[in-house]
């Protein structure tokens, strides 16, 4: 009885133990300081300043004459076309050379129908140096009693007297041709003008005097009478060097000399009627 007494009490519940942790005490000195990371008001005005006086410095070299233009110094072509170039750049004179529109400079010098290209190079402190390109004159378009000089890239560089330019072979054009300054020209004209592009300054045996293109083929008529069928316009350069080599060869009589196949030249009896013609420097057709 005793022990079913004892066994039916009930065990008391335990207790859940409460901890409590002590956190270290930390000294005023540990403790983190916003106002340390607060820029004092003389650092502010410090950087403040600082940050002023780069803007001012800014605007002084691009809007100023602190770096003004006093110089254009033209390199890479004739004193004729450095002094056109000069002259397309003369407003520029006295502009910031750090915010001068470089852009814009190549375009007013590109304007020019005796440029082909153009680069810039700033010159600090006071030089714009300019290199050009010019345009490569190849011939002369006579069309009734005006000349006008072309470029190896077809556009036209200039008005000339007719005497002008001796050196260049003449090509004869339609009135009804578009001739105009600084504008390229096409159709059987632009072919002419790549004809005789290779022959501008080379030592060719034989001057010519009238150039055909039909179907898309060249033929060029020389003083001595031959006829030199070039064919299409590919490999024209590799054409006219074998030509140069065969003509002194020729038979006397022979009539044309066809090289349209550079490595398979043939001479023989031939004649064509021009539809572009070109008059070599030498002669005095009106």
């Amino acid at each position: 009885m005793a022990s079913r007494g004892r066994a039916g009490r009930e065990r008391p519940r335990a207790r859940t133990a409460s901890v409590v942790v002590p956190f270290p005490r930390t000294d005023p000195g540990d403790r983190l300081d916003l106002g340390r990371l607060v820029p004092s008001g003389r650092v502010l005005l410090i950087s403040f300043g600082a940050l002023a006086g780069v803007l001012l410095a800014l605007f002084l070299v691009r809007e100023t004459s602190l770096f003004g233009v006093d110089a254009i110094e033209v390199a890479g072509a004739s004193p004729l076309v450095e002094r056109q170039v000069e002259r397309a750049l003369a407003d520029r004179r006295g502009s910031s050379l750090v915010g001068l529109d470089l852009g814009e400079a190549r375009t007013d010098v590109l304007s020019l129908s005796t440029v082909a290209e153009v680069s810039f190079d700033r010159a600090f402190p006071h030089t714009l140096e300019v290199t050009v390109v010019p345009e490569r004159p190849v011939a002369v378009a006579r069309q009734g009693a005006s000349s006008f000089v072309l470029s190896e890239r077809g556009r036209v560089i200039a008005r000339v007297d007719r005497h002008a330019r001796p050196g260049l072979a003449r090509i004869w054009v339609a009135k009804d041709v578009p001739l105009e300054i600084g504008a390229t020209v096409d159709g059987d004209l632009r072919v002419a003008v790549a004809a005789v592009t290779p022959l501008a300054g080379a030592h060719f045996p034989g001057r010519v005097t009238s150039l055909t293109t039909a179907n898309d083929q060249l033929t060029l008529r020389l003083r001595s009478g031959v006829e030199l069928r070039l064919g299409s316009l590919d490999d024209v350069p590799l054409k006219l060097a074998v030509a140069a080599r065969v003509i002194p060869q020729l038979p006397e009589g022979a009539g044309y000399l066809d090289v349209s196949v550079p490595d398979r030249p043939v001479a023989g009896p031939a004649t064509l009627d021009p539809q572009v013609e070109v008059q070599d420097s030498t002669s005095t057709s009106p």
